[in-house]
């Protein structure tokens, strides 16, 4: 029997429906309007679809977008300026530098200049920490948007065996974190697996959830899971291929077609993961202009809640 898949773009869906009402109380009750300012520096054509999708999602529930646009000779001096006077910028909840930038510009620096109660990416060091130990913190965008699929489709992550493929900074290592903490995203005993690990077949086989973080297509395979499991894929590849209109087409790095015949749920590539990550950056800005005063002490909660 075929896996269920997770919709991700339907998930997405009903939690931007959500926002829309928080953000329409904002409005109603204080005239706030939560505004997260899009710095892209550079002509990448990846970077700037995805940069036209968020502004597109901020307009579709109701958030003000300021659109900066470099070109790829912006100096990193020029840009922590920019940052510096959005961090001042009282009409701006959220930043987010679209990565990776130019070579020649530091992104441990432009990250560190974001103000922290600005970092709706959940990068920042100070919010990296807080994360860590389990305080109030913006949580990446992608882990949440993992997370929050899994609770909205009722799998169990407390006691599971989590396998974790990956231990990138912006996916596996906040994952991980986040799922072995003792909360209701958490309690989950968690393996993380990467290009070194030995047999990974042999930690993927045993899990209840895997997830594939690893940036190559084919990392997860069909006997590399065991029947029942849920299979999380968040890989994002391009193939050649010739019929296809754009010459490529996306896949992830778990052999779906095989894969799905097996797991119980599954995520699709295009169509899984993708839309979450938009999603929680729209959730993580709507959450700071809730503070009204950029205090992260004063916030009831910046994790959404099990539905």
């Amino acid at each position: 029997m075929s896996a269920e898949i997770i919709d991700g773009k339907l998930v997405a869906a009903e939690i931007r429906a959500e926002l829309a009402k928080e953000v329409a109380q904002l409005k109603a009750d204080s005239g706030l309007v939560p505004g997260l300012a899009v710095v892209l520096v550079g002509e990448d054509p990846a970077s700037k679809s995805y940069v036209s999708a968020k502004e597109k999602a901020c307009a579709e529930i109701g958030v003000y977008s300021d659109d900066n646009r470099l070109p790829a000779d912006t100096s990193e001096a020029e840009l922590l300026a920019l940052i510096e006077r959005l961090n001042r910028d009282d009409k701006i909840h959220g930043i987010l530098v679209q990565l990776p930038l130019p070579k020649h510009i530091n992104e441990n620096a432009v990250i560190n200049a974001i103000c922290p109660d600005k970092d709706v990416d959940g990068f920042h060091p100070v919010n990296v920490g807080r994360m860590l130990i389990g305080e109030k913190a913006f949580l990446p965008c992608t882990p949440h948007g993992v997370l929050q699929l899994l609770m909205r489709k009722n799998v169990p992550i407390a006691g599971a065996e989590v396998v974790i493929v990956g231990r990138s900074n912006i996916v596996g290592k906040p994952l991980a974190n986040i799922m072995m903490q003792k909360s209701d995203m958490g309690n989950a005993t968690v393996t993380v697996c990467h290009t070194r690990s030995k047999d990974l077949a042999a930690h993927t086989r045993r899990a209840d959830i895997v997830v594939a973080a690893a940036g190559r297509p084919n990392t997860i395979t069909a006997d590399m899971v065991r029947p029942g499991c849920v299979v999380i894929d968040v890989g994002v590849n391009r193939i050649e291929d010739p019929s296809a209109k754009r010459g490529y087409r996306l896949v992830g790095d778990v052999d779906y077609e095989a894969v799905k015949e097996k797991a119980s749920l599954i995520t699709p590539v295009p169509g899984g993961v993708g839309p979450m990550t938009i999603t929680m950056l729209l959730h993580n800005t709507v959450q700071a202009a809730k503070t009204k005063k950029y205090s992260l002490e004063n916030l009831s909660s910046l994790r959404m809640k099990k539905p």
